[in-house]
């Protein structure tokens, strides 16, 4: 998932903390009366009158609106607004964004093999022969060959009817292996730059354009997807459908709750097929109803998220969306969380202690309604040590890297264990890993790589690892099986029922059993004993694999099965 974050379990420092959900432990009589800005939701059945009259009631300002779901973007100077926005019966809660500080510059999971000071740079996998219609750099996707996307695509190769959503930081539509199949059309921005966490503003509204990518993560994810199979550079899973960008996170890597609902409406009302959500709605790991450790207004406010997300993931599969989340970075099981320590993850409070009980608190959007929430392996197929897991929410399995797989062989600790993906060259040279002319700088060659074209129009590539990482391979076939199955809709539209999608992408995954011992323990690979893990259930389903690693050969040559 996505920084800091781009992992979900990280702790925040004080001087990497962002924005603050307040309530959480501050008297309101501390607040400044200065405009603040909150995402506020109105209880279930509540009509949007009665809900922005509370809003005014409470000493609010309604800026915007999602009358579908009951969520508002308000504004007010009250230093009360949060606490009588919780006591008012119209409305659940609200959650409030404010600028502290800066994130952290590298992410712990997936950049690992930039912050391990004894990292080996081998090439790991040897490039073999290529083959027939793959790009030059395909010889490097292990995990097109795990999951035979490279022998789907003589059969389907994606159509351009299909729309996949990548909500995310953005989508660099610039980059050569994007641009072929980039939607202009439909790709929105819902995530204005926050200076204080994002870095000043690049245009004078503070709103990126459509088609720019300040993070990186969203190109990444964009690339797994959907590069597209031109000759060049490298090939996504599905090189033939449509890329939608849904900028719902900021350039510095975190989540919040309007944006990431507004985008996930924008799917539903424009008939997108897949949305891929690699990320967690910021600032807590879990959303818990009221956890005797959160102060009640930081309850309220992660009741409102619970209620808003639930609300919008459920408005997207009603109208067509397939929704398929990152299972997240946080190596345990979901079904039986370890206490929290990493919320929230930004604010003027510090992260504190939190014991979670599994049945009041929800990781979002990854355990939220009709989420397909993918688990991420290495090139062995084994689990990657970060990997979450357990039988409650695996769905399915996929490659998304793993940095230390090999133990005991020369595989081990290399770059080449990860995912390659597209990237913008702007980050790659704010990360210090290409210079101001272009070039990769001494010491990156084995994890940047470059291509140009005929043109001298160029393109850059670079490794990372974590589920944010898997879940684009399993989104990536969910849009080949709508693009293989998928039939006219009304009104000249495209699609297939996101329960349908599912079900075949479940009944086509290669099945895998747990390993034996089921307890897995990490220590080979330099992890302490909190890593281990176990895997419950059988071949059919279990906790590392959940119903299998998705297959896109098999998911377009098996007839589908219509739901009984």
């Amino acid at each position: 998932m996505v920084s800091k974050r781009f992992t979900v379990g990280v702790v925040a420092t004080a001087t990497a903390l962002a924005f603050t959900v307040t309530g959480m432990g501050v008297p309101a009589s501390a607040e400044p009366a200065t405009v603040r800005t909150f995402t506020v939701v109105a209880e279930d059945g509540v009509a949007t009158e009665a809900a922005i009259a509370a809003i005014r009631s409470a000493g609010g300002t309604v800026v915007s609106r999602a009358d579908e779901v009951g969520v508002y973007q308000v504004t007010s100077d009250r230093a009360d607004f949060q606490a009588k926005a919780a006591a008012a019966t119209a409305l659940i809660g609200a959650a409030e964004q404010r600028a502290i500080g800066r994130k952290p510059k590298l992410d712990r999971v997936e950049q690992e093999h930039l912050l391990a000071a004894t990292a080996a740079k081998g090439t790991g996998k040897k490039p073999g022969k290529k083959p027939a219609k793959m790009d030059p750099l395909d010889d490097k996707l292990w995990g097109l060959e795990m999951i035979r996307a490279d022998q789907a695509r003589k059969v389907e190769p994606g159509d351009r009817r299909v729309t996949v959503g990548v909500l995310d930081t953005g989508v660099d539509a610039s980059h050569p292996d994007i641009a072929p199949n980039f939607n202009w059309a439909l790709s929105r921005n819902f995530a204005p730059d926050i200076p204080e966490i994002d870095g000043p503003c690049e245009v004078a509204s503070c709103l990126d354009p459509v088609g720019t990518d300040d993070g990186g993560h969203g190109t990444h994810v964009a690339g797994t997807i959907g590069a597209a199979a031109n000759g060049y550079g490298l090939s996504g899973v599905a090189p033939s459908v449509s890329l939608v960008n849904l900028k719902g996170g900021q350039d510095s890597g975190y989540f919040f709750l309007n944006p990431v609902v507004n985008a996930l409406l924008h799917a539903g009302r424009s008939g997108l097929d897949v949305v891929n959500m690699s990320f967690y709605v910021d600032p807590w790991l879990y959303n818990c109803t009221a956890n005797p450790a959160d102060s009640p207004e930081a309850q309220a406010a992660q009741r409102a998220t619970i209620r808003a997300m639930k609300r919008a993931l459920t408005f997207a599969h009603d109208r067509g969306v397939t929704l398929v989340g990152a299972l997240g970075n946080n190596h345990e099981d979901l079904g039986d969380p370890r206490t929290d320590v990493s919320s929230p993850n930004y604010g003027d409070v510090a992260p504190y202690p939190r014991e979670i009980d599994n049945s009041s608190c929800w990781n979002l959007p990854t355990e939220g309604p009709h989420v397909i929430s993918v688990a991420a392996v290495g090139p062995s197929g084994k689990k990657a040590d970060y990997s979450n897991y357990g039988t409650e929410q695996t769905a399915v399995a996929a490659p998304g890297g793993w940095f230390r797989d090999g133990f005991g062989t020369d595989t081990f600790r290399t770059d080449a264990n990860m995912i390659l993906s597209t990237y913008p060259k702007k980050v790659l040279q704010e990360e210090g890993t290409v210079d101001e002319d272009g070039n990769i700088v001494p010491g990156a060659e084995t994890f940047v790589f470059k291509e140009c074209k005929a043109n001298r129009v160029c393109g850059y590539f670079t490794y990372l690892q974590g589920t944010s990482m898997a879940a684009p391979h399993a989104s990536g076939v969910a849009a080949l099986i709508v693009s293989r199955y998928g039939k006219a809709q009304g009104r000249g539209g495209f699609g297939l029922a996101p329960d349908l999608v599912e079900q075949h992408l479940y009944r086509t995954a290669t099945k895998r059993a747990c390993p034996q011992p089921r307890l897995v323990s990490y220590v080979n690979e330099g992890r302490s004993a909190e890593f281990d893990a176990y895997c419950a259930g059988p071949v059919s389903f279990n906790g590392f694999y959940g119903h299998g690693i998705v297959d896109a050969y098999a998911a377009v040559t098996t007839p589908l099965k219509s739901r009984r």
